[in-house]
């Protein structure tokens, strides 16, 4: 019998393929859990329709993740730390303290998704890698400052 996969299987394939299983797996198993569809030509004609309008919504938000990453790639954003006379931050800069400078500046990005190269313990310009949608990942550059210069 050959069905629709709903959900990812781990022994069967990934949530809209279309795979032949034993008749009694699928009605006992696959379709009564709500992870498979019996494959007819219905619902073989809505799965090509769902999978278009699934490929225009992924290329909308990677047309929108482009632009934000022009945006943040002409930015300069400013971190502001506490430090010591001599330069050196009493701590370090996280991925965090970037999401939230960025956050600031009116883009939202998850802290999980910054990645800095090595800990910053020192005032300066540094930047760090943003992944922003599947492939697009950008550069943010920032400037660390003594949090008291703020002014």
């Amino acid at each position: 019998m050959k069905v629709i996969l709903r959900k990812d299987v781990a022994t069967l394939g990934d949530a809209g393929e279309v795979v032949a299983v034993k008749n009694g797996y699928a009605n006992n198993f696959l379709i009564p859990q709500g992870k498979a569809i019996r494959a007819t030509e219905g619902t073989l004609k809505a799965l090509e329709t769902e999978k278009k309008q699934q490929a225009k919504k992924v290329e909308l938000q990677r047309k929108s993740a482009r632009e934000h990453a022009q945006k943040i790639e002409q930015m300069s954003l400013k971190v502001y730390a506490k430090a010591g006379d001599s330069g050196k931050l009493f701590g370090t800069v996280t991925s965090a303290d970037i999401a939230d400078a960025l956050k600031a500046q009116g883009i939202d990005i998850d802290r999980r998704k910054i990645t800095i190269e090595a800990p910053i313990k020192l005032l300066g310009k540094y930047e760090a890698d943003a992944k922003i949608f599947m492939d697009i990942t950008v550069k943010v550059h920032f400037e660390v400052e003594a949090e008291g210069s703020e002014a």
